[in-house]
């Protein structure tokens, strides 16, 4: 009897531990530990700085009127990002923001409330969320 309910906590525990979109099905709320905090502040740190940088890439021109803009390129910074619109519905817009190829963001930004999610894909948790004004 407590051999199975172990191995039944285990199996339960190393399922949940390997799941990698932890904001997403946790309802949008936000879920991040003390080392994503230290990360999210010292990725804040380095880019004041470059928000006196507000030039608009030719690339992004299409994308500059949208209301998220202008917070994602302050949150991550004005390099030479690819926008890809993964969805644009009435609920929702969703980005995957590329640098060289490779997918670094993925930004939700719900239409209704105007909050707007930015999620670093390579293990760095969720770096913004908020309600834009």
């Amino acid at each position: 009897m407590y051999k199975s309910m172990i191995a039944l906590i285990a199996a339960a525990t190393m399922l949940t531990a390997c799941n990698n979109d932890k904001a997403d099905e946790n309802g949008g709320k936000s879920v991040q530990t003390t080392d994503e905090n230290q990360t999210q502040t010292e990725n804040e740190e380095q880019k004041q700085p470059s928000q006196t940088d507000t030039q608009t890439s030719p690339k992004h021109e299409k994308w500059s009127s949208l209301p998220e803009y202008d917070k994602i390129i302050e949150q991550i910074g004005n390099e030479d990002y690819t926008f890809n619109k993964e969805t644009d519905n009435d609920g929702k817009r969703v980005f995957l923001i590329e640098l060289n190829g490779e997918k670094q963001y993925k930004t939700v930004f719900v239409k209704n409330t105007n909050r707007l999610k930015i999620i670093k894909i390579n293990g760095g948790g969720e770096v913004y969320d908020e309600i834009l004004k």
